[in-house]
C-alpha cells in the first residue's frame, strides 16, 4: 500500500511538472497560434485582427518557399549520409581491438561542443580567400581558391558536410548501443550455416538495427529541421535565400522586421509541417521494423 505522504509528494511533483510544461511549451504555442491572426509587431499595445491574412501572404513569400525548401533539402541529406556512415562506424565502434574506446570517444566528441562554435570553426576551414584551410590545401595542389559559402550549391553542401561530421559519432553511439544487445546467438547461427561476413551483415545485423534507425532518423529530422546557429555562422542564410532556413525567417521576420504576426504565421504552418513529416516517417519507420523484425 502507497504511503499517503509519499503519493501526496509525487502529486505535487506531477503537477509542478506539467505547469512549467506548459508554461515553456503549451502557452507560446498558443499564443502564437493567436498572433498568427494579428498584425502585432512584438512591442506596441494595439492589436489588430486581420484574419487570414498573414498565412496568405507567407504562402505568396519568395523566402518562405526556398526556406521551407531548403530545411527539407537539409534534413533529406543529413538523413542519408549520416546513416549512411554512423552504421558502418558503428560495427568499427564494436570491433574489439585496443583503441575501440579512444576512437568512440574521439568520434562522439564533436556533438559536443556548441553548434555556433563548430559552425565557426567550418567557417574558417571553408573561408573563401587562400587563408582558408581547404583553399590552402587545394592552393598546394596548383588549384585556385573555391567560393565554398557563397558559390551555386556550395554554401548548402558547406553546410551539410559540417552538420555530417558533428552528428555521425553521435548517431553512431546509438547504433552502437543497438549492437552491443545484440545475442551472439544469431551470429553463431548464422556462421554454422556458412554466411559470409556481408550476408551476416544483410539479414541479421541490418535488420535487428531497424529500431535503432527508428530513433537516429527522428532525431536527425527534428535537428534538422529546427538548425539554426550553424547556418547562421557559416553563411548567414546566404547568398540570397540559398541556405536561409525556416528558424532563421522567422526569428528574423518577427525580432528583426518587427513582424510578430506574421512570423507566428509562419511558426504555425512550420510546426503542422513538422507534424506531418514526423508522423509519417514513424510510420514508415514502425512498417519497416516490422518488416525486417
Amino acid at each position: 500500500m502507497l504511503n499517503p505522504r509519499f503519493f501526496k509528494k509525487f502529486t505535487f511533483f506531477i503537477i509542478g511538472a506539467f505547469l512549467l510544461y506548459t508554461v515553456i511549451l503549451i502557452v507560446p504555442i498558443v499564443l502564437s497560434f493567436a498572433y498568427s491572426f494579428t498584425n502585432w509587431d512584438g512591442y506596441s499595445k494595439q492589436i489588430d485582427f486581420v484574419g487570414l491574412k498573414n498565412y496568405i501572404r507567407i504562402f505568396q513569400s519568395e523566402a518562405m518557399m526556398a526556406a521551407l525548401g531548403n530545411s527539407f533539402v537539409f534534413c533529406f541529406f543529413n538523413a542519408v549520409i549520416i546513416t549512411a556512415l554512423a552504421i558502418p562506424l558503428s560495427l568499427v565502434f564494436h570491433a574489439g581491438f585496443r583503441i575501440r574506446n579512444f576512437l568512440r570517444s574521439a568520434f562522439f566528441f564533436a556533438s559536443v561542443p556548441s553548434v555556433l562554435i563548430i559552425g565557426y570553426i567550418f567557417q574558417l576551414f571553408f573561408g573563401p580567400t587562400k587563408n582558408g584551410v581547404l583553399n590552402a590545401l587545394l592552393g598546394n595542389l596548383g588549384l585556385e581558391p573555391v567560393k565554398w559559402l557563397s558559390k551555386g550549391l556550395l554554401p548548402m553542401v558547406s553546410i551539410i558536410i559540417a552538420n555530417v561530421w558533428r552528428l555521425t559519432g553521435w548517431h553512431a553511439c546509438i547504433y552502437l548501443a543497438r549492437l552491443q544487445g545484440i545475442s551472439e546467438e544469431y551470429y553463431e547461427a548464422a556462421r554454422i550455416d556458412g554466411a559470409s561476413g556481408f550476408a551476416i551483415f544483410r539479414y541479421v545485423t541490418f535488420p535487428l538495427l531497424a529500431p535503432a534507425m527508428t530513433i537516429s532518423m527522428m532525431l536527425i529530422i527534428i535537428d534538422g529541421l529546427k538548425i539554426y546557429a550553424l547556418p547562421y555562422a557559416l553563411t548567414g542564410g546566404g547568398p540570397g535565400y540559398r541556405t536561409t532556413f525556416m528558424t532563421q525567417l522567422i526569428i528574423q521576420t518577427g525580432i528583426g522586421e518587427k513582424m510578430v504576426g506574421k512570423s507566428s504565421a509562419m511558426a504555425v504552418v512550420f510546426f503542422a509541417v513538422i507534424l506531418v513529416v514526423a508522423v509519417i516517417q514513424l510510420r514508415v519507420s514502425r512498417k519497416r521494423e516490422e518488416n525486417l523484425c
